[in-house]
């Protein structure tokens, strides 16, 4: 099969909103492109060290690869994609330069070519997101570890709104605990809950691509008897009510459904949710406070933000 590559030049405020908005338009695949991974430098306690080519890298800005298949409603997929990205504005989010550039490339190249961007990664002090394709040696006895192929779907772990739900899921999941993850993508974030000890996952995501991925990755961690994963938008008819829920998700869509979200929590339950550029923090967590949330923590890296809500 033949591939559409659309390489979007655009800021590090408007990677999520990007890499959703070319997700919803059936892209199978991002790769972000970001100089500031050159010079990333983790906490001293953990970190990833491998060779970076700054010549894979623009000099400023980030680049934004998203793969689409040759189909005969590409040209329409491409212009719903480029309005909506204009549509952002109105967000007040900072496109940058906003160039838009498409190639045509084979399968096998694009299929492969993003993971030289992926290597293991410790989120945390006993949590390691390893690729399967890559080889690792725990460094303690009771370091976790969670193979990850993301293939089509997002979420590599590598991410700072994926490491900060990690580092906020190691704070309130308990053992025996009932966890919803909310836009599961890749399953990372369920498949840490199940390794955290949590009794029952139920993980949702409305792509059905995302929901394979998360399947694979759920068998391939051997998590499958904890965490059930369905195709679902957001909590919909969704019976019943967790101990934590979790939504790495775009702030706009994190606002649509925070009064769901408290519904559906036990009495003092967890809300944990990341995705939030700094600039929206303050609408979420007034957003939170007004469906009856207690702002419990607020976690930052670089330009995001996660917080931790109990009910």
């Amino acid at each position: 099969m033949k591939w559409c590559e659309i390489s979007i030049h655009t800021t590090h405020e408007a990677v999520e909103a990007i890499s959703y908005i070319c997700h919803e338009n059936g892209a199978s695949g991002v790769v972000i492109e970001d100089p500031k991974d050159l010079y990333r430098v983790w906490d001293t306690e953990y970190g990833e060290v491998y060779e970076l080519n700054p010549d894979d890298y623009p000099k400023d800005g980030v680049i934004i690869k998203a793969y689409l298949p040759v189909t005969s409603s590409l040209v329409e997929n491409i212009e719903a994609i480029k309005e909506a990205i204009n549509n952002l504005v109105q967000y007040d989010i900072d496109l940058g330069r906003n160039s838009v550039q498409v190639n045509e490339v084979n399968e096998e190249d694009w299929a492969t070519a993003w993971k030289k961007y992926y290597h293991p990664v410790k989120v945390s002090e006993r949590i390691t997101i390893v690729p399967t394709w890559e080889e690792y040696e725990p460094e303690r006895k009771d370091e976790m570890i969670v193979e990850l192929d993301p293939g089509m779907a997002f979420g590599t772990g590598t991410h700072p709104t994926t490491v900060m739900c990690i580092k906020a899921l190691e704070k309130v999941v308990e053992e025996g605990m009932h966890v919803i993850d909310v836009g599961t993508g890749s399953g990372i974030l369920s498949i840490v809950c199940a390794k955290l000890g949590a009794g029952k996952v139920d993980a949702y995501d409305l792509d059905e691509v995302a929901v394979n991925s998360a399947k694979m990755n759920i068998e391939l961690n051997k998590v499958s008897n904890i965490v059930t994963v369905k195709q679902n938008n957001l909590l919909e008819n969704i019976i019943g009510q967790a101990d934590v829920i979790v939504a790495n998700l775009l702030a706009e869509i994190i606002l649509r459904f925070i009064d769901d979200v408290y519904l559906k929590l036990k009495k003092n339950g967890w809300f944990v949710t990341s995705g939030i550029i700094k600039t929206k923090q303050k609408e979420i967590e007034e957003r939170l406070v007004k469906a009856g949330f207690t702002i419990e923590e607020v976690l930052q890296m670089e330009d995001w933000v996660a917080i931790i809500a109990k009910k």
